[in-house]
């Protein structure tokens, strides 16, 4: 009896704050008629896309007042209303979320006004169902139909937010979009940073490398011993310019990643980073590897955060776990540090979200101060 009080409780909280916001949609039609005015008028066609947001807002708060009760998130598509006025109008009108929340707006302008219908159901469904289980010992009766009532109101609703194919379709396009031109300025970045680390290490040590020898060459009937000592000067060289290429290439890909695997290059990334790193490889030393792309992201993501940790952080240990999910594989770094890690501060975390998002991943950075 309790358990089906307690449910009940809860199907009338839910049900009275769809009622509530059934009211203030009633009070919404003096906006949309204003809107409809302006805009008809040409004058105040600027108020559609602000109304449009509106009842974007209004929408998402009974996304949420549904999934408190169902448990299940309802999908959010939307398309950001920038740009100027017309662009914006065109925008709102065209999107089809907004003649899917319109057509919610329509329809729960009469079943949610019922709701309220529904609610001195309670009190006497408390009495009632009091009386019929107090006395003849039976299951209650009127308790569970409001939380019925409240299953049913949540699946109407559902049903009426979800997105269309369309509005998933349009949302995907523009997430792609998105995606692309970061995955562009990222490979720009990363070919500049190639060109630069090439021009001032490698291309250095080389012309140096070209000056010794010729100097030696000279050198070398006239006093072999200043010869031999250019020569050394230029083996000295030669071995730099070998380092240098060694750490643009490890840059583009590290061999380590294609010998050893992820496992193997997060290890060595621990071994090196003068942190005590604590790695759990979840399994992935064994079994089917993941996409050489995606392995070079995953690599360059831990590499990025644990460097930021050992310059930032403050603190000398650090963890990372390495996981296979339903959807892909799962990275996971955290240490102790000072925290405050600001994404506008800096450029190492938004190219590791490009380089993520890039394919089809995303990134969480949790870092309070």
């Amino acid at each position: 009896m309790w358990k089906t009080v307690r449910r009940a409780v809860g199907a009338t909280v839910h049900l009275a704050a769809a009622a509530a916001m059934a009211f203030g949609m009633w009070i919404f039609v003096a906006v949309l008629l204003i809107t409809a005015t302006g805009t008809v008028t040409v004058v105040g066609a600027w108020l559609l896309p602000e109304t449009v947001l509106l009842l974007r807002r209004i929408a998402g708060a009974k996304r949420s007042l549904t999934a408190r009760w169902t448990g299940v998130r309802i999908p959010e598509v939307y398309q950001p209303l920038i740009g100027t006025v017309r662009e914006r109008l065109a925008k709102a009108v065209r999107h089809p979320g907004t003649h899917t929340y319109l057509r919610w707006m329509v329809a729960y302008w009469f079943y949610g006004a019922l709701l309220a219908f529904a609610l001195p159901l309670w009190p006497l469904g408390l009495v009632v169902d009091g009386v019929w289980c107090g006395l003849l010992r039976r299951e209650a009766i009127v308790l569970p139909l409001m939380v019925r009532l409240a299953d049913l109101e949540a699946d109407w609703s559902t049903a009426l937010m979800k997105p269309s194919p369309q509005a998933r379709l349009t949302a995907r396009v523009a997430e792609l979009a998105a995606t692309r031109a970061d995955a562009i300025a990222a490979h720009g970045a990363e070919l500049r940073r190639i060109e630069r680390d090439l021009h001032d290490g490698a291309q250095a040590h080389l012309v140096a490398l070209s000056v010794r020898i010729g100097l030696a060459k000279r050198a070398y009937d006239r006093d072999p011993e200043t010869a031999r000592k250019l020569l050394d000067e230029a083996q000295g060289q030669a071995e730099q310019a070998l380092a240098e290429l060694r750490h643009v290439v490890r840059g583009i890909h590290p061999p380590i990643l294609t010998d050893g695997g992820l496992v193997g290059a997060v290890r060595a990334l621990a071994a090196s980073s003068g942190l005590e790193v604590v790695v759990d490889d979840g399994g992935l030393a064994e079994g089917v590897r993941a996409p050489a792309a995606v392995e070079a992201a995953a690599y360059f993501v831990a590499a990025e955060a644990m460097t930021n940790a050992a310059k930032y952080g403050g603190v000398p240990r650090a963890e990372v776990r390495l996981a296979r999910t339903r959807r892909g594989l799962r990275v996971w770094v955290r240490d102790e540090g000072r925290g405050g890690a600001d994404e506008a501060g800096g450029s190492g975390l938004l190219g590791m979200r490009r380089r993520v998002a890039a394919l089809d991943g995303t990134i969480e950075v949790s870092s309070p101060v």
